[in-house]
């Protein structure tokens, strides 16, 4: 693998991140830095592991959403959410990024997956932060997300943490919330364009903040569509670390959305950020 140093990333990204200008966004692709067993990192292995489960048509079979529908209105939500839970109960080992990223001050993450590999990371280094995660409405109705403190209690004033690490699909660890169905979506997306499920707390922080998408691909509508309200009124610059080429939708969307590409490998790019030292502690807006 060839040696990125600090200098080949684009100016301001690795002072970005290192002082708050910059929130790390993150996908299922970030475990693919983690080593040994880790837990479906992607749409079509976790919907591979779910139809292991459960029997599905074979022409959603490897559609996720779908799947995860048939499941919960043939074989009843508790089904599905027990299919997740299982799907993520191991933990990844978080990788040297993962640890770097949970050391930064930023006042903001999104991990935007099920796993709970960024939390195991935020728990080993510190306490002074919250987790936020959508919930679904089948099992929340007219509450759209819940707060969590570092042991996984329900967080008492996450205005008082210097970061707040926010999971928009929910996550497995510490209450197992998941949006998954098509249905989980499509309610939150009712909605999404006018921001009511996205925390007030997370629109304040982010009107400071660019973005490094890191993990992520955009060839999905989903995918594209909650970073594009999780980014609105943003201040930016944005960037995506983004190896192969772009399919065309999501070039469009890269586009359209001021996000520069790093066209660079996820596990370069994480080697040189971790081999850069952490900057101190960055007041919150």
């Amino acid at each position: 693998m060839p040696h990125t140093t600090v200098s080949e990333l684009p100016i301001g990204l690795i002072e970005g991140l290192r002082g708050g200008a910059l929130a790390p966004y993150l996908g299922p692709g970030l475990l693919t830095l983690c080593a040994g067993t880790v837990p479906p990192a992607d749409p079509q292995t976790l919907a591979a592991a779910l139809t292991a489960k459960v029997s599905v048509p074979g022409k959603i079979r490897n559609r996720l959403t779908a799947a995860a529908q048939f499941i919960e209105n043939f074989k009843h939500r508790k089904t599905l959410v027990a299919a997740m839970k299982q799907a993520y109960a191991a933990q990844a080992v978080p990788s040297p990024l993962h640890h770097w990223l949970a050391a930064l001050s930023t006042p903001l993450i999104v991990d935007a997956w099920y796993d709970d590999t960024l939390r195991g990371a935020l728990a080993a280094a510190r306490s002074d932060w919250a987790e936020v995660q959508g919930l679904s409405q089948s099992g929340h109705f007219g509450t759209w997300t819940g707060w969590y403190d570092a042991q996984g209690a329900m967080s008492p004033d996450p205005l008082a943490m210097r970061t707040v690490l926010y999971k928009p699909w929910g996550g497995h660890a510490p209450a197992g919330n998941f949006l998954v169905s098509d249905s989980d979506f499509v309610e939150v997306l009712t909605e999404i364009d006018i921001q009511t499920p996205i925390p007030a707390l997370v629109q304040r922080r982010r009107s400071e903040l660019g973005f490094v998408f890191l993990g992520c691909r955009f060839n999905d509508q989903l995918a594209r569509a909650f970073a594009r309200q999780i980014m609105k009124r943003s201040k930016g610059p944005h960037f995506a670390v983004l190896s192969d080429e772009p399919a065309r939708m999501e070039a469009r969307f890269l586009d359209e959305q001021g996000i520069t590409r790093v066209a660079l490998p996820l596990a370069t790019v994480a080697a040189a950020l971790t081999t850069f030292p952490r900057a101190g502690a960055a007041a919150l807006a």
